[in-house]
């Protein structure tokens, strides 16, 4: 069962666009952010943002985030997700080429634009942004609701 654990949110990982980013300010003020994301080995995940924006400000003050990966456009009661808890941290120095690669490459595949380092540098008034994820889960379908069920990747 473990492994069809892994390979269901796999799936939703891949066909997903979007994560939904949940963070908190200083005061624990909640706030969530739908972001494009990139993500390498299903641990860490990747995507652009002003470091102005209300989400990007919260990162640099808490890293502690939660991320809900679904498909939106399920029939009630038939949706499954893939849920988070992971640190983020704006990406610097050598890191941001081989993130930026991995998320130029996502990017392209989805009919978007190729992405260098200079894109997300200087004045540009865009940052790159990682998690690494500190657990995965997914919803059990066994009646009981948000029941969640830790998944681990190999």
């Amino acid at each position: 069962m473990p492994q069809q654990h892994e390979d269901i949110a796999r799936r939703i990982i891949d066909e997903s666009l979007y994560m939904v980013l949940a963070t908190a300010d200083a005061t624990g003020q909640p706030w969530s952010s739908p972001v494009y994301f990139a993500h390498a080995g299903f641990t860490r995940f990747y995507w652009v943002s002003s470091p102005e924006v209300t989400h990007s400000r919260n990162i640099a003050t808490r890293s502690d985030v939660g991320i809900s990966i679904f498909d939106s456009s399920a029939r009630i009661s038939t949706g499954q997700g893939v849920y988070l808890r992971a640190r983020a941290v704006e990406v610097t120095g050598e890191e941001i080429t081989e993130g930026i690669d991995v998320f130029s490459r996502r990017s392209l595949s989805h009919g978007g634009v190729a992405w260098v380092p200079a894109d997300v540098q200087g004045d540009t008034g865009l940052r790159f942004y990682r998690v690494q994820v500190d657990e995965h889960s997914i919803l059990a379908k066994d009646g009981r609701p948000d029941h969640r069920i830790p998944v681990q990747f190999s």
